[in-house]
């Protein structure tokens, strides 16, 4: 459990507290945040805190503008970097309506929603443990980001070759003294790509958690005159960053997933979730994969799924169920990237698979050939399906889709479709430097 307001203001004393951070994640999964002095700690600990709801992506017009910020007090953290004259603490924040009912465009609030549906059919908690991967690039001498890499390591390497060690050592001692429990910290497989793990979580403290290591992450980079990015394929030509998910269900007897008599002892559960994920995989896709860029990474070749199969062995599958049991049963959703909000991500893998349980979907056969090597015909023997190629074609395929539309609720979704739609017409429209490269001399 947090902590109390009373041991909030004497950790505020301890640690020399002076400013106060209300933080809270917009529809494009952005961190906001309202500074506040500690003189208006009380009035925000009682959630009377306003601010400008029509400045926010996805949040309302002008004329219903003012929303209230409510301090969930189980998020208070002090940021360890900050002036030892004066530290910075922060709450996270669910978004409320001046007449003091949750707010429907907050992404917070409606992984909550999403949750409540879960408990209703018998579960008690959505486990998850992400695994999100970035980009060190350097700095120039104005701060700016370059193309630069910061190293030529590969996966697992060790410095020399890995510079990004010291960054990446800073970032975890950082995150520990936050109370993050750090799993491994290592290179990943491209030049200039790194993954700290962390600890898994119920959804909703996951989802924060992931939104706190962005910001510490890019924090401490910076420090050391890098840029870190999680844009899914900054480079051509190299692997691209995912947000591996791996998913959990649980009761009272334990993880809802495992079954010690069920076949590869997985429970019918585990199955039937696994059913609904891949119902649903090709109209989540705009959700997980929000960006136009998130679709030059989901292309064969470089380790990340662009087909809807499932395997326990294949790493090639969208959804791949990993060896462990007892508790750390779990599926692993591959396709997720870490330009998602990860509060409207987990709503949708949660609402596809709780699709799969509520509607006893039958999961079908794993594939455990390397599904980069079949062709068209063979995938279709397969039941396996290609993942939206763009952006639009994401978006067309989540329309369709009314467990998907259901789950992030109509506020969201408009706002959703109607911002994305922009950024693909602002993308499709615009010359890039390819066509003149292509084209200029050509014609």
């Amino acid at each position: 459990m947090g902590l109390s307001k009373q041991e909030i203001y004497k950790k505020i004393e301890e640690e020399n507290v002076k400013f106060i951070r209300l933080q809270f994640t917009d529809m494009l999964g952005t961190i906001k945040n309202v500074e506040i002095p500690l003189s208006q700690l009380d009035k925000a600990l009682d959630g009377m805190m306003m601010f400008d709801g029509s400045s926010i992506e996805g949040f309302v017009r002008i004329e219903e503008s003012d929303m209230y910020l409510v301090p969930d007090l189980d998020t208070f953290v002090v940021y360890p970097w900050t002036s030892e004259k004066g530290k910075v603490a922060r709450f996270i924040c669910d978004i409320y309506n001046p007449d003091q009912t949750p707010f429907e465009g907050c992404p917070r609030y409606n992984l909550k929603r999403n949750l409540k549906k879960m408990e209703e059919l018998g579960f008690s908690a959505f486990n998850i443990g992400t695994e999100p991967e970035f980009f060190l690039f350097k700095l120039d001498e104005k701060g700016e980001p370059t193309m630069e890499l910061n190293d030529r390591g590969g996966y697992f390497d060790l410095a020399p070759t890995d510079l990004g060690e010291n960054c990446r050592r800073d970032i975890v001692l950082e995150l520990e003294e936050m109370g993050f429990e750090i799993e491994a910290s290592h290179h990943e497989v491209a030049p200039g790509q790194h993954e700290i793990d962390f600890k898994y979580a119920n959804a909703v403290k996951h989802c924060d958690d992931i939104q706190t290591f962005k910001l510490v992450v890019k924090t401490i980079a910076r420090q050391h005159g890098l840029h870190a990015t999680f844009m899914p394929k900054p480079l051509f030509g190299v692997n691209g960053s995912g947000m591996h998910a791996n998913m959990s269900l649980f009761n009272e007897n334990g993880n809802a997933f495992f079954d010690e008599k069920g076949k590869d002892q997985l429970s019918e559960v585990a199955y039937q979730f696994t059913a609904g994920i891949i119902k649903h995989a090709v109209n989540f896709t705009a959700v997980t994969n929000p960006t136009v860029n998130s679709y030059k990474r989901l292309v064969p070749g470089y380790e990340a799924p662009c087909y809807v199969a499932w395997s326990g062995q294949n790493r090639s599958p969208l959804i791949r169920v990993p060896t462990s049991r007892g508790l750390s049963t779990r599926i692993e959703a591959r396709s997720v990237d870490p330009s998602a909000n990860p509060y409207m991500a987990m709503a949708v893998l949660l609402a596809a698979g709780l699709d799969g349980v509520e509607n006893k979907l039958q999961a079908p056969a794993p594939v455990d050939r390397n599904i980069y090597v079949m062709n068209k015909a063979e995938r279709e023997a397969h039941g396996v399906q290609d993942l939206p190629a763009t952006l639009y074609d994401a978006l067309v395929e989540l329309q369709k889709d009314k467990v998907m539309v259901d789950a992030l609720g109509e506020h969201l979704f408009e706002h959703f479709i109607e911002a994305k739609e922009i950024e693909w017409d602002m993308f499709r429209t615009q010359v890039h430097p390819w066509e003149r490269e292509q084209y200029l001399q050509t014609y």
